[in-house]
This record gives structure tokens, sequence and C-alpha cells, in this order.
């Protein structure tokens, strides 16, 4: 529950479910296989002070803002933010609190972990509440005489960072004007170059550290060791993000596919002249802890992370090596579909775009669910889908998919039908459970959206 009480007004949409969960800061659990992911990532950057205990309720001002997000931008709607009023929401990304850490500039260097919320799609790899983690480095230009002399000095420091044998493919240049532009206003090509390349080195060290572990916990594990069949390489691909430029992600070549790992790239200097710490330049990046939490550990479904089944719980010890998560049961899947039709009057909003879970994008985009102005019910977005399987079935449901899509060729009505996928990871759920939570949704959909289910 919320720490404290706050008013609610017409922007309230915080469920039940998710006031459930605030505060339970898996990052931090002690033996959590967060924390121990978040530890690993943290001993790569020595000297980094890291922030895992900031609040997790912010002011509208904090989240978008200070980030320079515009009045109208999607990432703002209610269909994808959980608001507690108008002023104030549950973070959706570490980077809400970017311009406060910066001014506070007690290190050249910080990571922030925390929980972030978002309303999103409901499968194996995707929950309304994950952790992010982030990290920054910079240099304060007013230290030295010149320019030139910080470029020297980030050299410097770029030549004492961890070597490697990592084939690393990076065939585009530092910065291209159109794909990847430089930041002309406030960055020399010196200094942006000198800054992307000590970035890519930190992040290619991190990399060998987490895929050597995630390497030694399947070859333990009795899965084999990529080691032994080909060396592991990472590539560089040019990326925009809201609050870096020159940007990037970074894949790695693991067991037969890319995977991309994370966001990062050189820090909007006019995030850094909003934190009031302009003579400062660096590199931020951005990573999912349950992502790369899964890689490691091998845990197939994201739901788990919230599990307090001690059959879970007790496979995870940060004082011994990694090891790969042993399945303690498997209980079937009851799917069900609800097939309906959009009321005539309502102009249908359906995304389902995945949030991104760095540091440096902005939330994934949608449209503001409202009212119509006659009074007739709420715009059907298909987060609202989510949101009701989720209040109705807890983590009993594993996956809500569209299957089908059809406008009627003559009354031009549009026709929904969603499959849900029901499976308790604890029991098997009965034909008779199954079955409830599914009317139970399907009458809350007929009564908050107007649909008539065919």
């Amino acid at each position: 529950m919320l720490p404290e009480k706050y008013p609610t007004d017409s922007w309230t949409n915080v469920p039940p479910t998710i006031l459930a969960q605030y505060g339970r800061r898996l990052h931090v659990q002690p033996n959590h296989p967060l924390s121990i992911t978040r530890k690993l990532i943290e001993s790569r950057f020595p000297g980094f002070r890291n922030h895992n205990d900031l609040p997790g309720i912010v002011t509208v001002h904090q989240n978008f803002d200070s980030l320079g997000f515009t009045a109208d931008h999607p990432g703002r709607s209610r269909n994808d933010t959980y608001y507690i009023n108008k002023d104030t929401l549950l973070r959706t990304h570490t980077s809400a609190h970017e311009v406060d850490v910066f001014k506070a500039n007690t290190s050249n260097g910080y990571t922030i972990s925390a929980d972030v919320y978002r309303r999103d799609a409901v499968d194996r790899s995707h929950y309304p509440i994950f952790h992010q983690m982030e990290g920054a480095l910079t240099w304060d230009r007013s230290d030295f005489k010149t320019r030139q002399a910080c470029v020297d000095q980030i050299t410097t420091d770029f030549e004492k960072l961890p070597k490697h044998d990592l084939v690393v493919e990076d065939p585009n240049p530092s910065f291209h004007a159109e794909r990847n532009p430089l930041q002309e206003k406030h960055h020399t090509p010196e200094e942006a170059e000198i800054i992307g390349a000590h970035l890519k080195r930190s992040l290619e060290d991190m990399v060998v550290t987490i895929f050597t572990e995630a390497d030694k916990a399947l070859a333990a594990a009795g899965q084999g060791s990529q080691a032994e069949q080909e060396p592991l390489k990472v590539r560089w691909v040019e990326a925009f993000f809201p609050h870096t430029s020159p940007s990037w992600e970074l894949e790695v070549w693991w067991r037969g596919d890319w995977l991309e790992v994370l966001g990062c790239g050189v820090i909007d200097q006019p995030l850094l002249v909003r934190a009031d710490v302009p003579d400062r330049i660096g590199w931020a990046f951005g990573i999912g802890l349950e992502r790369i939490a899964m890689l490691l550990f091998g845990i197939p479904d994201i739901r788990l992370f919230w599990s307090k089944d001690a059959r879970f719980l007790s496979q995870f010890d940060e004082g011994k090596p990694i090891r790969r998560f042993q399945a303690f049961s498997k209980h079937p899947a009851a799917p069900r579909d609800v097939s309906f039709w959009l009321p005539k009057s309502n102009a249908p909003v359906v995304a389902n775009t995945p949030a991104a879970a760095s540091s440096a994008p902005s939330p994934a985009g949608g449209q503001q669910t409202e009212p119509s102005l006659d009074g007739a019910a709420p715009v059907f977005h298909e987060n609202d889908l989510m949101e009701i399987a989720r209040n109705t079935a807890g983590d009993d449901v594993e996956d809500v998919k569209l299957i089908d899509d059809f406008v009627h060729p003559k009354t031009g009505r549009r026709s929904l039908c969603y499959r849900i996928t029901y499976r308790s990871l604890e029991k098997t759920l009965t034909t008779e459970e199954a079955n409830a939570l599914h009317e139970r949704i399907s009458q809350e959909l007929v009564s908050d959206f107007g649909v008539q289910l065919r």
C-alpha cells in the first residue's frame, strides 16, 4: 500500500492489485534473483554511488517535465501510466530521478535501481511492475583549464578500463548527421567520440561479467557452455532515445541469437542544464533487471519474481555461484476466448506496444482514455482489458492475446476476439475456477465499456 494518503481526482487510475504490490522492493530483497542481478552489475562500476531506495511516487514534473516531455506527449496517457492524481504518479522509469540526482552532484558516477510501473500487455515477459537500472558517468569541464584537458582526462580514464577479448562489431561512425547526430551546440567531435568510447568499453566489460556468469550456470546445470562452441560477441547498433545523442543499443550473440541487452548514449546536454550542472558532460545507460535475471537464472515467467513460494525463493543465494532455476511444478493452461462487438459510437483504440526497459527511452505510446461527450462508455483500449484481467485473475492470468480483428462489411461494426490463458504458478485451476474468472472479466468488459459479447 502507499506510505501515505494522497488526494484522488479524475486522473486517479491505480488499481488495488498495483497498490498491493507497492513497496515490495524486490531489487533489494536479500537473495532475490533481481537483487543478485543488481549487485552483479553494480560490481562493474566501482566508485559509483548506488541509489536503491528512491521513492516510487513522483510528481508529473519529475517524471515528464524535467526530462523535456512535451505537454501532449503520448507517454503521459492514462492508458500507459498509473496516476495517483493529476500531479502525482507511480514512476514509469528511473529517469524520473535523473535531474534530482545530477543536481545533488554527490558523485561523478551513479546507478539508480528501482521498481517502475506501466499499464502493459499480459504475457510471460511483461508485468505492470518491473525493475530498471540506469547508470551515468560525467566529467566536469570546469575542473579543467581547457576543454581539451577534459578530453585528455577522459582518454586517460578510458585507458584504465578493464580490457577484454570480446568480438565487437561496431561498423558505424561515432556519430552521423542524420542517423545518430552529434550535439553540435554542446559537444566537440573529440568530446563525443571519447565519451562514446568510454561508454562502450564500460558496458562491454559489464556484458562480459553477466554472460560469463550465465555460461557458468548453464555448464553447471549440464546444459552446455557457449564458450566451448564460439566466443562471446557483441554488436553496437545505432538507436534513438530522447535523452541521449548519439545513442546505441548493445546486442549480444547468445546461444544462436542476437539479444538486445540495453540502450545508452551521450547524455542530452539540455537535461544537464535543467539539472543546474551545465558544465558536466558524460554518458548514460539503462537496462531491465528482469530481462537479465531471466537470462542468468533461466526463469521462464516474469510472474515468478513476485512469488512468495519458498520453492522459488529458496533456490537463490547471493553468497553462492549463480545456478539455473529448477521448475517445481508445471500446471496446465486453461485458455478461454472472449469475443465482443465494440459500441458503434466508440472508435476503438487498440495498441500493443511493449514499453522500453531502459532509462533513456520514453514510456510506450498510446491514446488518452476519455469518456465520450454524450456520456457513453469510455473508448476501449487494449490495456484496459489487460488491467481487467490482472485485477480479476491476478497472477493466475498468464497471457492475453488478440487473435481476431473483424469489421463487418455492412454495418461497419468492429469485433475483437482475445484469447486469455489462465495458469496458476502454484496449483491446477479447475474448470469451474477458470470459467468463473473468465465470466467476471467478460461481464466487466460489458459494464465498463458497453461492448456486446458474441
